[in-house]
């Protein structure tokens, strides 16, 4: 079967599975049918293999299984989605984290047939460069949680904060003890529980962005056939480690939260997914430069 094809299936169930979780968690209609979110469905959870191993095999037989591998944004940004897909299905069997579902796998349906429509440039695949590439996208995917985290946390912070006002406001409509949380976000853990999480992402992700530039550093000659250059994919590496640990300081000596948090949070993975699928991205597609 075409590769092309492949791509276009899993496209297309994690697009089907992305409609059924919007529509069982957050579709008003659908509330009272499934008023009390359990996290995924042991069926959900099977069914979600499904795309997961067919996209992690497309992308094994690009980049890894080849003696020349294949390479650029496009695979950058598929990798980084199914790794964020795989590492949520596996949160889901510790943590009942509701509401990520239908973005996570909206966003996977969109990056998965990429590599199929831009193929990238051809790199010699030696240990140094899969260790790169490995560390590297494991950092993308784990940032790509911390943001919908993130968002998520600033999505129940926003709500609980309405409330608060709407009982200082005296509204007869809101019962004492009553939030305006109600669908996936009613079954969320706590705040304080999904900010550790988020900040152990953080951390994660931080510590494999350090060895993605170690590696970078050390290994330049054999990845990129020269030493180590200061250009603009180096220059958003840098600031994006760098916003990160000020987060992470910050965090620690200060304990910013909330809406600090997220902002920071964002610009670190703005500046991370500018470093390389940005500057991919202009050379491929813009420049027609995919060598």
């Amino acid at each position: 079967m075409p590769h092309i094809l492949l791509h276009a299936i899993t496209s297309a169930i994690y697009a089907g599975l992305a409609v059924h979780f919007w529509r069982t968690r957050w579709c008003s209609q659908a509330h009272e049918a499934h008023a009390a979110p359990g996290g995924l469905r042991p069926w959900e959870r099977a069914v979600l293999l499904a795309p997961l191993a067919l996209h992690g095999w497309l992308l094994y037989a690009d980049v890894v299984l080849p003696s020349q591998s294949r390479f650029g944004f496009a695979h950058a940004l598929s990798a980084m989605l199914w790794l964020t897909v795989m590492f949520y299905w596996l949160e889901s069997f510790f943590y009942n984290i509701e509401g990520m579902q239908a973005p996570a796998l909206a966003l996977a349906a969109l990056c998965a047939p990429l590599p199929a429509l831009f193929p990238g440039s051809e790199y010699a695949a030696s240990f140094e460069f899969k260790l790169h590439v490995v560390l590297a996208m494991l950092a993308y995917s784990l940032s790509t949680i911390a943001i919908l985290h993130a968002l998520l946390m600033a999505l129940v912070e926003r709500r609980l904060h309405q409330s608060t006002k709407l009982r200082g406001a005296g509204g007869a409509f809101l019962a004492d003890g009553a939030t305006m949380l109600h669908g996936p976000l009613a079954s969320l853990p706590p705040l304080l529980t999904l900010e550790r999480l988020l900040f152990r992402l953080i951390g994660a992700a931080f510590a494999l962005l350090t060895l993605t530039l170690a590696t970078g550093i050390l290994f330049s000659e054999s990845l990129f056939g020269r030493p180590l250059r200061f250009d603009h994919k180096t220059v958003f590496s840098v600031v994006s480690w760098l916003t990160f640990a000020a987060l992470l300081v910050g965090r620690h000596f200060y304990g910013w939260r909330g809406r600090t948090a997220l902002r920071w949070t964002l610009a670190g993975f703005v500046f991370l997914l500018l470093a390389y699928v940005g500057s991919r991205f202009v050379l491929e597609v813009i420049l027609h430069r995919p060598g």
